[in-house]
């Protein structure tokens, strides 16, 4: 069974990404967290609520919140492993689901880049539960890389925390 050490935490990053986090609707709304960023990676936590929930008679979360969740993770990660902050949206994403999460318990989702091209960047993520340590859901996704200039100042402003 895989454990999940817990990673140093980088504030800088770790800020960056809960502000940006913070600028998505969705994970406002979802309740997800950065429990961790670093050079290496973040992690996202996704507490289990009701009005996740997709099998009412099992309470088990809908694919929709994890695959949303590994998503931003491993955007996120992006934001974590480039040297220099620029906006990147998906442009693939593949995740196999390897059993439904366990209801009532939290889900989180660690995400790191694995490669790095002028145009375009490899992410890996990891979707499980604590206690004991399990996995729900693997992904692989690419990134496209447009640069920083692609979004207004404002934007940057808020995401390194100058306004």
């Amino acid at each position: 069974m895989q454990q999940y050490e817990p990673w140093e935490n980088d504030e800088l990053r770790f800020g960056r990404v809960s502000r940006f986090l913070d600028s998505l609707n969705q994970c406002r709304e979802l309740g997800v967290k950065v429990t961790c960023a670093n050079a290496d990676g973040l992690e996202l936590e996704l507490p289990y609520s009701e009005h996740i929930v997709g099998d009412t008679d099992t309470g088990v979360i809908h694919g929709g919140a994890i695959t949303t969740l590994m998503d931003t993770a491993s955007g996120g990660s992006v934001l974590c492993c480039l040297p220099e902050l620029e906006l990147c949206p998906t442009l693939d994403l593949r995740v196999d689901y390897m059993r439904p999460a366990q209801p009532g318990k939290t889900v989180f989702a660690r995400a790191r880049c694995y490669r790095v091209t002028g145009t375009i960047v490899f992410t890996r993520c990891e979707a499980f539960q604590r206690g004991p340590d399990t996995t729900v859901a693997n992904c692989v996704a690419t990134f496209m890389r447009i640069g920083r200039d692609a979004s207004p100042d404002w934007f940057w402003e808020k995401i390194e925390g100058r306004k």
